[in-house]
């Protein structure tokens, strides 16, 4: 959104996203295959600088008294153990904001263990709600990690907003584990108000009933649904063909509908196995029961409404080629909606530009820092 970002990586250990899901060793240049390295740093520049190195810390203070924010995701042993803790960030620039994204905080018994998205699931009660009945508690598979992207980026502005008014700058402490937890609240509050022990519960939820997915004509096409207006029950149930269950008193209610939620789920998955999605979705909605369709993740990349919306961008790579990323989830209306303007960089892009441009070294700088393998244009042993 218009600010200069620059990614740093190291010449010996590059962010690891370049690896995951990507391609083999084999292939040439394989730690640019990424998928969500090329879908996270778009609109970015990247340059190779190694921080064990004490030339390569020194580059990176100079760099930092010439930026706003500094942000930074590892364990807390990491930034102290290259002597980039906020004292040296303050030293190198007083107006700098500083924010560090540990898993468990910069202080507490956990401090120095590490984790990622899907520790943070167990340890904020997601996963104890995820899952049936009688089944283990199930990893919901990533959501913590935008999630603490975005309480940090909040953060981030706010912090921003306050040293333009005081001139001073600061550190902020974002850890995972409070970002996690703040979206996860339900539970405890439940808890700590009303005794209450949350369980896991399938699909189902506290608020419809009949609520759940539901396998349709098809080897794996499925509908979700959920019925919030009882109201609607009858019609269901005539529509399913067991228009005696819409008028049975025990089930016009909610709680009587979830206390017969089995029964209730096998008489609805009968009647789905026998219809196409779009023509089941079509009879439950114009019934006035919400129903859709439950996407494969690879349609949404051809889905009419989101490519309608502009919602994917085409991003062309020097090495991946042409693949279609997510923009931006809001619009500036009556602007144009393109928030990529240049693919995520290859390893090191940017490291001469920045460094002469920037800060001023030379080539012959350049060359011996090469040398020294303090920069950079290919990770260190591949």
């Amino acid at each position: 959104m218009g600010a200069d970002v620059i990614k740093i990586e190291g010449v010996r250990r590059p962010d690891g996203m370049r690896f995951a899901g990507g391609r083999p060793p084999t292939w040439e240049q394989w730690w640019e295959w990424g998928p969500v390295f090329l879908c996270s740093n778009t609109n970015k520049r990247g340059i190779s600088i190694e921080l064990s190195d004490p030339r390569g810390r020194a580059l990176v203070l100079d760099l930092i008294g010439r930026c706003d924010l500094v942000v930074e995701n590892f364990s807390p042993r990491v930034m102290a153990n290259f002597d980039l803790e906020w004292g040296a960030v303050k030293a190198a620039n007083p107006r700098a904001i500083m924010v560090r994204m540990p898993a468990f905080g910069l202080d507490g018994p956990w401090r120095d263990r590490v984790g990622f998205a899907q520790t943070m699931e167990q340890a904020s009660g997601m996963a104890w709600m995820t899952g049936h009945p009688d089944g283990p508690p199930i990893i919901p598979r990533g959501v913590c990690d935008p999630v603490a992207g975005l309480h940090a980026a909040f953060a981030a502005i706010a912090a921003l907003s306050v040293r333009d008014r005081t001139e001073a700058g600061m550190q902020i402490e974002s850890a995972m584990v409070e970002s996690a937890l703040n979206i996860a609240a339900e539970m405890v509050l439940e808890y700590s108000q009303n005794q209450l022990e949350l369980r896991r519960d399938g699909n189902r939820g506290p608020g419809a009933s009949p609520q759940g997915v539901y396998r349709c004509l098809g080897g794996d096409d499925w509908l979700a649904l959920a019925l919030i207006d009882g109201g609607a029950w009858p019609r269901l149930a005539t529509v399913i063909g067991r228009p005696e269950l819409g008028r049975d008193p025990a089930l016009m209610t909610l709680s009587g509908r979830r206390s017969q939620a089995d029964l209730i789920d096998k008489v609805l998955g009968d009647w789905t196995s026998q219809r196409a999605v779009p023509d089941a979705v079509r009879i439950l909605r114009e019934q006035g029961v919400a129903a859709a369709p439950v996407v494969a993740p690879p349609a949404l990349l051809d889905d009419e409404h989101l490519i309608a919306r502009g919602f994917w961008e085409t991003v062309e790579h020097p090495v991946v080629g042409s693949y279609r990323c997510t923009g931006m989830p809001f619009t500036f209306v009556g602007r144009r909606r393109r928030w990529v303007a240049t693919p995520p960089p290859v390893y090191g892009q940017h490291t001469t530009e920045v460094l002469t441009d920037l800060l001023g070294l030379t080539g012959d700088d350049l060359a011996t820092l090469r040398e020294a393998g303090v920069i950079s244009d290919r990770p260190a042993g591949l």
